[in-house]
């Protein structure tokens, strides 16, 4: 027989000594704290309904209120009316000092149980959820909080924005780019949320946005009212190689390097510097008034418009040196005003081959004013003109005719340059350096540093040019060459120099003489190397001589016309020209019948 389960109402009955009642009857929380209530009169599941009615609905991940009601040295013991109390570290309180038991605070549930079976609360995290409302409340309405910046990363800046760490980007702090963020750290600013990142709970702001919003209204001001020629103020925002930017209130400008002096700008930050406050002048702007050509230099008057109330010619002036040219040097004498010292007029004597050899660059020097071109702006200089001319003196201490000593510096083509003196140098053209030689280049006949006797021929004052001569340290030997090498006369040469039309043959008094080719053989020669040496005697005769042309021309054929048959076949055997013989042969029987007849 099964044994009969009683209820569990029916079981606290019967543990009273009463009969089972219905479920219905209610008891009050007063009645329970009678002294004449028992908790046998309570049905279980009525008392646990009751209790679990005193406890509060709760969920993990929530900002709960509790009350304190316990504080340790380390903890505070906090009732949010759940079956446990739960533990907050005391640090996390801003204001410990002041706690004390009874006290409401907001704190946040992270765990309602952990591995030790403990509720985990977080005083900090309350405090965390309440600013990032309020975070995420700015970012919806865009309303304007303020940071403090607390410390410089890279790319930015980190801010306290309400007691959380916020984001400032370098490029949103100022509308004008920083170049010093150390100096941004301390200060508080207006800023604005322009991002929130909900996953990684980021918060990046910017100071820029309210900036410019507060020069748009200026920026629409100055581009309603820009014209050409307005002056506006303004600040350096930028400089670059071509030029520097200029803001003039929320509108960039450009003030080209040309347009920053009238003189001559190398870099723009020789003329200004960042941040500096400027005035500039609007040359033009596009339709769209997106750029904007500004000046400065037109800001003051031409230099060139008073040029001549302060320098006029044979004025001595002082400048710098700006630039060197192939032609000649670039003198900066004032801001706008440059004159040029060519070439030509740095030195009376020296030959400058570049103005790098007698100035540097940077260099101040003094000059004379030579020209002014006020219609072309061109000023042309002078150095020489510092000091007297010496050409004046040259006359007197070289005559024409007088004979002096020099060093050879230069060999061309067409001459010899020899200095007489440091600074002094003269031509010595190749036809005035022999008298008897036939000379091809100067360079067969001097060599460089050589020195050699020379003749004053001539002084150019206008032209700076001295003439020289080195044959006519000696008396001029045609003279003597007209009675001793007259037409006929029989002599002997030495080959010097083998040529297409002949040879020059060296003669006693060592004057040079011409064998045409015709005149070394009796047959044509073709190849005249293949038959005749250099350094060969020939034996010749005079067939031409011209004092005027300083030329003697002689012949090998008409000196053996008048010589025996055994000296024309050793000149034959020496110079085997094929069918010399031959006509020697036929020359001899002609001769032989003249004879007979």
């Amino acid at each position: 027989m099964s044994e009969q389960v009683m209820s569990s109402d029916e079981q606290m009955a019967a543990a009273a000594g009463k009969k089972p009642t219905a479920m219905h009857k209610k008891y009050s929380v007063t009645s329970i704290m009678d002294d004449d209530f028992t908790y046998d009169m309570l049905d279980a599941d009525v008392l646990t309904s009751m209790f679990e009615k005193t406890l509060s609905t709760i969920s993990e991940n929530e900002i709960i209120k509790g009350r304190i009601v316990a504080i340790s040295n380390n903890e505070v013991a906090i009732d949010i009316g759940f079956k446990s109390e739960g533990i907050v570290p005391l640090s996390e309180f801003t204001n410990r000092d002041e706690l004390k038991i009874g006290d409401e605070v907001e704190v946040f549930l992270e765990n309602i149980e952990d591995s030790d079976g403990k509720m985990v609360l977080s005083r900090r995290r309350a405090d965390f959820m309440r600013i990032w409302e309020r975070i995420n409340s700015a970012h919806d309405t865009q309303a304007i909080v303020q940071a403090k910046i607390l410390r410089r990363i890279k790319g930015g800046m980190v801010v306290d924005l309400m007691g959380i760490d916020a984001f400032l980007p370098g490029s949103q702090i100022d509308v004008k780019p920083v170049r010093d963020f150390d100096a941004w750290i301390g200060r508080n600013l207006d800023v604005r949320v322009v991002k929130i990142n909900h996953p990684n709970e980021n918060v990046v702001v910017s100071h820029k946005v309210l900036l410019e919003e507060q020069i748009a209204g200026v920026r629409q001001e100055v581009l309603e009212r820009l014209e050409k020629g307005l002056v506006l103020e303004g600040h350096v925002k930028a400089i670059a190689d071509f030029g520097v930017f200029i803001d003039l209130g929320g509108v960039d400008g450009l003030v080209h390097i040309t347009d920053l002096s009238w003189g001559r700008v190398t870099h723009p930050s020789e003329i200004v510097q960042l941040d500096e406050k400027v005035k500039v002048v609007v040359l033009d702007f596009d339709g769209d008034k997106r750029r904007i050509s500004l000046g400065m230099k037109q800001l003051t008057a031409h230099p060139w418009n008073t040029i001549g109330e302060k320098y006029e010619p044979q004025s001595r002036v002082q400048g710098k040196v700006v630039s060197l040219t192939d032609y000649g040097a670039f003198i900066e004498i004032e801001k706008g005003i440059e004159g040029l010292i060519h070439i030509s007029e740095m030195s009376w004597t020296e030959h400058i081959k570049h103005p790098s050899q007698f100035v540097s660059m940077g260099q101040m020097v003094e000059a004379v004013v030579l020209n002014i071109d006020r219609d072309g702006k061109k000023l042309s200089l002078g150095m020489k003109q510092l000091t007297p001319d010496p050409w004046q003196q040259l006359l007197q201490k070289y005559p024409v005719d007088s004979a002096h000593k020099g060093v050879v510096r230069n060999i061309t083509n067409f001459g010899v340059f020899v200095e007489l003196e440091p600074g002094v140098d003269g031509l010595v053209h190749i036809s005035d350096l022999s008298w008897t030689k036939k000379i091809r280049h100067p360079g067969e006949f001097v060599k460089k540093g050589e020195e050699i006797d020379v003749v004053i021929l001539g002084i150019d004052l206008d032209q700076r040019r001295i003439s020289l001569g080195h044959k006519q340290v000696r008396e001029n030997p045609w003279d003597a060459f007209q009675r001793d090498y007259e037409v006929g006369t029989q002599t002997q040469g030495r080959i010097v120099r083998i040529i297409e039309k002949g040879v020059i043959v060296e003669l006693p008094h060592g004057v040079d003489g011409f064998v045409p080719t015709s005149q070394l053989s009796f047959a044509p020669v073709k190849n005249i190397a293949d038959f005749f040496r250099v350094d060969e005697n020939l034996p010749l005769k005079v067939i031409e001589f011209d004092k005027e042309a300083k030329k003697i021309v002689l012949s090998a054929v008409e000196f053996l016309k008048s010589q025996e048959q055994g000296v024309i076949d050793g000149y034959n055997a020496n110079h085997p020209v094929p069918g010399a013989s031959n006509y020697v042969a036929e020359l001899s029987m002609n001769s032989f019948s003249d004879d007979a007849a």
